[in-house]
């Protein structure tokens, strides 16, 4: 009887050096997440607050269409809806209460009189500017502490992670 020969790489030899490379992988990628986690629910709290500062009736999403429609990124239902990955009708019940609170104006496309843009009014651009005044405050003292290489390469993580 022959002593059994070590199985070629594939056929169940265990490498362990790869083991550990994984094991780190692993915890890294877990760490990130947790840390993401942490992030995104201080994101959402701030959402919150920055919304109330706009006016106490305001939703955290109806705070994001607001800002997402003063940045210019999206001026109509369908644009909101692809920016903020949201559905038809949670678009609908935030522009509208937006309309009521004077703070977004529905106007003709002039591109396309039958489709409609929407608009932040003066009032709007006011309190998102003081919401956002106090957020940036609070992140920035944080994002000042760092140098300008890393803000760059941090800013070039988060545009990779979030797919472009």
């Amino acid at each position: 009887m022959s002593a059994p020969s070590d199985p070629a790489p594939g056929e169940g030899a265990v490498d362990t050096s790869a083991s550990s490379e994984i094991d780190v992988d692993h915890a890294a990628v877990v760490r990130v997440e947790h840390e993401l986690g942490r992030l995104i629910a201080r994101i959402r709290v701030a959402w919150r607050e920055a919304a109330v500062t706009v006016h106490p009736e305001l939703q955290p999403l109806g705070y994001q269409v607001l800002t997402s429609i003063l940045s210019g990124k999206a001026a109509t239902a369908g644009a909101l809806i692809e920016r903020l990955q949201t559905d038809k009708s949670a678009v609908s019940r935030q522009v509208r209460q937006l309309e009521q609170l004077g703070l977004v104006e529905s106007i003709p496309d002039p591109e396309d009189g039958r489709a409609r843009r929407l608009v932040a009014t003066p009032l709007a651009q006011e309190r998102v500017a003081l919401a956002r005044s106090r957020y940036e405050g609070r992140i920035g003292e944080r994002l000042r502490k760092w140098s300008t290489a890393d803000l760059d390469h941090f800013a070039t993580l988060l545009a990779d992670l979030g797919g472009g």
